[in-house]
């Protein structure tokens, strides 16, 4: 980020929160703010779009107003909010609707938008442009990124595609059995091969998620195995704070596997994922990686009572075998 601070960075630097707002109010202030600092284009009845203009760096994220107003502290998209942050551009798409079919992005309004900014010569102004999405916005950040030929993909836990002929097998979204992932923009696979690269975070145990994740397999596709992140990886992502240094490296053209790996690591100091690592491990069964995890814990977190226990049953199983702990410079990479 530049030491000379921006109009856009000025502007968001006082916002209200509006994490509380109804929909129509909170469409309100998205639009006064995009107004503005660029523009803030309403799609049908429920959907918009939020142009923020900072260029030469452009983040395109999909959001909805769920999303955005529980995740986040004001109320603002994650997306829109970092990228003011920094100094970028942002393209936000929007589902505001209550129709849960709304968040894949798939009307004809959308479509037909970013087939005029692909005729307008849009993301031509920008030297870098970076989509980002996740579960559904990640399909669609996965779909509508070949209008920027060059772009990176960062999508999250996203499907391939909903279309019943060819992911019959994933049954968690009924109100999608109708929808058409057929036409344009469709299978969000063949939709990167455009791309620069293209980053596929899921948590391997997520079956669903999984199986989607390895329907994009192009050379330039890198699958990013995120163990025991859950069904909401994102979520857990913006907990330990490992999501906004993997958009910066994206938008700064730095991020590779190493840059990805390192962010990732601060799950180790993540209370949920250690807990989630915790049960995995029973300690019945693994009581050496048990008590090296349940260590490291209580060294920063004394008051973490579930993981004090887990040590003292660990260690009581392993002196009942002759086996003592290693001295605690060794017990580095305890998850792996």
């Amino acid at each position: 980020m530049d030491n000379l601070e921006t109009d856009l960075q000025k502007a968001v630097a006082d916002l209200e929160d509006i994490s509380d707002f109804s929909r129509a109010e909170w469409c309100d202030a998205i639009e006064d703010l995009s107004e503005e600092l660029g523009y803030y284009q309403p799609l049908g009845s429920d959907f918009s779009a939020a142009f923020l203009d900072e260029k030469p760096r452009l983040l395109v994220c999909f959001d909805t107003y769920e999303r955005a107003t529980e995740r986040t502290d004001l109320g603002y998209p994650h997306g829109m909010m970092l990228a003011a942050h920094h100094g970028w551009s942002t393209l936000t798409l929007i589902a505001h609707g209550p129709d849960p079919k709304n968040v894949w992005f798939r009307a004809p309004e959308i479509i037909r938008y970013f087939d005029r900014l692909v005729d307008e010569g849009f993301f031509e102004d920008f030297d870098q442009v970076v989509f980002y999405g996740a579960g559904a916005c990640g399909y669609a950040a996965a779909a509508y990124s070949v209008v920027a030929p060059g772009a990176t993909v960062i999508a999250i836990a996203p499907q391939a595609t909903l279309d019943g002929r060819l992911a019959s097998w994933d049954h968690r979204f009924p109100a999608t059995r109708r929808m058409d992932f057929t036409s344009r923009y469709g299978f969000a696979p063949n939709m990167v091969d455009g791309a620069d690269r293209v980053f596929i975070l899921y948590d391997p145990k997520i079956e669903m998620d999984a199986i989607h994740a390895a329907l994009f397999h192009q050379p330039h596709v890198s699958r990013v195995p995120c163990r025991l992140f859950g069904a909401d990886p994102e979520f857990e992502m913006m907990e330990m704070g490992a999501l906004a240094p993997i958009l910066v490296a994206a938008m700064q053209g730095t991020l590779d596997q190493r840059r990805m790996t390192q962010a990732l690591r601060m799950r180790r100091e993540h209370l949920g994922y250690l807990r989630r690592l915790l049960g995995e491990l029973a300690p019945d069964n693994r009581p050496m990686q048990t008590a090296l995890l349940c260590r490291h814990v209580v060294k920063t977190r004394p008051g973490a009572r579930r993981f004090r226990r887990a040590l003292q049953t660990a260690t009581s199983a392993l002196e009942e075998k002759g086996v003592a702990l290693p001295w605690e410079k060794e017990t580095e990479g305890v998850d792996g």
